[in-house]
Formats: structure tokens, C-alpha cells, sequence
């Protein structure tokens, strides 16, 4: 694959390092042109499920590609495992391209892997990539900040470390903001019943968007009140994002992504004629 030249150039992959690539949030034409350029050039890619094929299919046909991608309660392999993967893989001199949906330093556990690497000693490049939220609130036609309906935005997990569903309630309550909530579809009443309870009116603009920025992207809005029962009705499943504030009223009408929910795009990357590395404990 050509890619410009753009000035200045910078090298790359070097043997023995490891890039962590943002692969953004399903469209494979959000990758950033010096994702793509590492990619082209890596011996070894590892990636995550939300990867697109189309992404992959850039990396040479004699590239190395281990596929670690984490499903609910359905890791391919545990984050310490990836961590030193990743070690003995730029130990032993390879072009290491570690591919993450979305941003790798925005819920992606980039900085756990940094950690690891540097602490091993090897070196590090961060190439970031469009979070989901940013990514797919666009495609969906909802502006993240709006001067008539919001004038901050907050990122927020429905998944903790320890399952417990422990945040800051109050602050994510606060009126004037659009709250943006990752792998939250799951946990989804009981993240709705506790905004309610901490202030936000039950008529509130609530909506999931399920694999977002792809041909099957879909879209379920209501109200806070409402929004669970809408997105069980729609059949809403993971992999989604959940957005809730004022600017989410203006869907549909600002809607300018037309896709075929019934289009088989290929967003689920082919993992047959891979290395797959399994838990044997799980």
C-alpha cells in the first residue's frame, strides 16, 4: 500500500519496539496515516476483537498476527498474559504493532501496557487513535458538546476492574454535559436508575449506538426513564456506547450516516488463519 510522504518523516517500526496503535472505533478509513505506515512495516501485529479486517489486511502477508481480543466475560488471553507477549515478542527483535480499538490511552489499558514495557525495558511508541466516543457519537449524528445543550463532555466506564459499579454519580448527574459510557450496555438500568436518583430528570435524551461508524452500525434513543426497554426492544447488543444529555435530542435530525444494518461489512475481524493465544486456565 502507498502511503504519502509527509515532512517531517519519522522512522519506523524499529525492531525490538513496540507501537500501540488506536485503530479508532470500527471504520477502517479512521485509522491515522501513521497507523497504517506501522502496520505496513510490523513483522508482529497484535490486536484486539473490535480491529477491522480491512485494518489487518494491511500488514505484509508474511507479518505475524496473534489475535488477543477481549469479549464480555470472554478474555482470550489475561492483560498480564498481552503484557508479556508483548515483552518477549520485542525481546526477541520483532516490529511489534500492538493494535487497539479505538484510542489505546481511552479505556484500552494502554497505560498498563506502557507500564509493563518500559518497566521491561523496552521501548515505546503511542500512536493515538479516534476514541469511540468521539468516533461514533459523529457517525450517529450527535455532537459530544453543543452550545444550546452542552458545554462539557465526560468519558466514564460501566466496567470496573472489581465488577463493582462504583462512580461518581453526582458528578456524572451534573446538568449542561453530555455523558459518554463505555461497555456500560450490560449494567445499562442500573446505570439509568442511578443518574435518575442523583438528580438528572427521567426525560433526559438517552441513546446506544451498537457498532458504531461500521454498515451495521444501529441506534436506540428514548429517555433515561425509558432507554433500557427501548434498546432490549431494538435487540441492542455489544459492542455499543451509551450517550446521555440534551444533544442526544438532536438525533435524527442531524443524522447523516446512512447505514445497512443487514450488510455483512466484515467489522467482526476474521480470526480463522491466525495465531490465536487462549487462556488454558479459562
Amino acid at each position: 500500500m502507498h502511503l504519502p510522504t509527509l515532512s517531517p518523516s519519522r522512522p519506523g517500526p524499529l525492531p525490538g519496539h513496540v507501537y500501540l496503535v488506536g485503530a479508532g472505533p470500527g471504520d477502517p478509513e479512521l485509522l491515522t496515516l501513521r497507523g497504517a505506515r506501522l502496520v505496513a512495516g510490523a513483522d508482529c501485529v497484535v490486536y484486539d476483537n473490535l480491529v477491522s479486517p480491512a485494518i489487518l489486511e494491511l500488514a505484509d502477508a508474511q507479518a505475524e498476527r496473534i489475535y488477543v481480543g477481549k469479549k464480555a466475560a470472554d478474555h482470550t488471553l489475561p492483560q498480564d498474559d498481552i503484557n508479556q507477549l508483548l515483552v518477549s515478542k520485542a525481546q526477541a527483535g520483532r516490529r511489534v504493532v500492538r493494535l487497539k480499538g479505538g484510542d489505546p490511552f481511552i479505556f484500552g489499558r494502554g497505560g498498563e501496557e506502557v507500564e509493563a514495557l518500559v518497566e521491561a525495558g523496552v521501548t515505546v511508541e503511542v500512536v493515538p487513535g479516534v476514541t469511540a466516543a468521539a468516533g461514533i457519537a459523529a457517525y450517529a449524528g450527535i455532537p459530544l458538546t453543543h452550545r444550546d445543550h452542552a458545554q462539557s463532555v465526560v468519558f466514564a466506564t460501566g466496567f470496573l476492574k472489581d465488577g463493582v459499579l462504583d462512580l461518581d454519580w453526582p458528578m456524572l448527574a451534573r446538568p449542561a454535559q453530555t455523558l459518554v459510557i463505555y461497555m456500560g450496555i450490560s449494567r445499562l438500568p442500573e446505570i439509568c436508575a442511578r443518574l435518575i436518583e442523583h438528580g438528572l430528570p427521567a426525560s433526559t435524551p438517552a441513546g446506544v449506538i451498537e457498532r458504531g461508524t461500521t454498515l451495521r452500525q444501529r441506534v436506540a434513543v428514548a429517555d433515561l426513564a425509558t432507554l433500557p426497554e427501548a434498546v432490549a426492544a431494538a435487540g441492542i447488543r455489544p459492542p455499543a456506547l451509551t450517550v446521555v444529555g440534551g444533544v442526544v435530542g438532536l438525533y435524527p435530525r442531524l443524522a447523516w450516516f446512512h447505514p445497512d444494518p443487514q450488510a455483512d461489512d466484515g467489522s467482526a475481524p476474521p480470526h480463522a488463519g491466525c495465531t490465536a493465544v487462549h487462556d488454558r486456565e479459562a
